[in-house]
């Protein structure tokens, strides 16, 4: 049994007291090491921007991912230390990681197979922060590219976590110019060659008037022949992200021209048939009935 009146309760407490300073020195100075890091490290991309003409969006992306790296690894040392600290051996550890290694290796293929992924999308340059995706069911932009998963900003707001190995196929909608198109309908009484001369007339007005337009919007032609109405298409080519708000200015460019022209926009009819002997009361509740 212990005898407690021999143990040196001093010596003792003395140690416990220096055990419990050297950890709370550690974690202090952890947190302090973590906050002037990753400052330094966002003030070295700022500048990377501002000298070396680096696109933001790959400078976002390279620097979300070196913060990433720089706290894994500051977080590995400074377990070491604390292990360290309480008696633990840091070789004794390693050693046994190797053979803890081996027995969860199949556990964390799927781990092991984010990090190589998310590796390949950023050395080839796939994808930057603020492109536009699509992967699998997801759509949206991007928000952060880490060594597991992808952020990507849905375009009703929703933050969709996606793990790198699910990235099988990847379409980036940010890369170059951006295709606007309009498809716009005239009734089959109209004369279609001026139709397409009002819309054309439109489309350059609207391209010296808006930036975002790199390539003036085009009348390629009917597009199709529908069921009370023909359909004329029109493309042209704005900047990245802009094709939208292109496309949305030219609905309503187009749909003031027509009107000032008096060329119609098809649209449902109810026609209500007298009948002899019926009065236009009746006919138009037999209608609606």
């Amino acid at each position: 049994m212990v005898n407690f009146s021999e143990v040196n309760w001093e010596q003792l407490l003395t140690n416990a007291g220096f055990v419990v300073l050297k950890l709370a020195i550690i974690i202090i100075a952890f947190l302090i090491v973590k906050t002037v890091g990753t400052r330094v490290i966002e003030r070295s991309f700022v500048r990377m921007v501002e000298r070396e003409n680096v696109a933001r969006g790959r400078a976002l992306t390279l620097k979300s991912l070196t913060v990433n790296v720089f706290s894994y690894a500051l977080i590995f040392i400074v377990v070491i230390m604390l292990l360290e600290t309480v008696g633990v051996k840091a070789t004794a550890l390693l050693a046994g990681a190797g053979v803890v290694g081996l027995a969860i290796g199949f556990g964390a293929q799927g781990l092991v197979s984010d990090i190589v992924t998310g590796f390949f999308l950023l050395l080839e340059k796939q994808i930057d922060v603020d492109d536009y995706i699509t992967t699998g069911s997801f759509s949206g932009i991007v928000e952060s590219v880490g060594l597991r998963t992808t952020q990507i900003r849905g375009l009703d707001g929703t933050l969709h976590y996606v793990p790198n190995r699910e990235i099988t196929s990847l379409s980036n909608h940010s890369r170059g110019n951006m295709r606007a198109l309009v498809d716009i309908s005239i009734s089959y009484d109209d004369d279609i060659d001026y139709a397409i001369s009002v819309l054309q007339d439109v489309c350059d007005r609207v391209a010296k008037e808006d930036e975002n337009v790199v390539e003036a919007p085009t009348v390629i032609g009917v597009h199709g022949l529908g069921a009370s109405d023909v359909v004329l298409r029109v493309v042209g080519k704005t900047k990245n992200g802009e094709q939208w708000g292109v496309e949305r200015k030219l609905r309503k460019a187009f749909k003031e021209a027509l009107d000032a022209n008096g060329i119609e926009i098809p649209f449902p009819h109810q026609v209500y048939v007298e009948k002899k002997g019926t009065s236009t009361e009746e006919t138009a509740q037999q209608s609606n009935a």
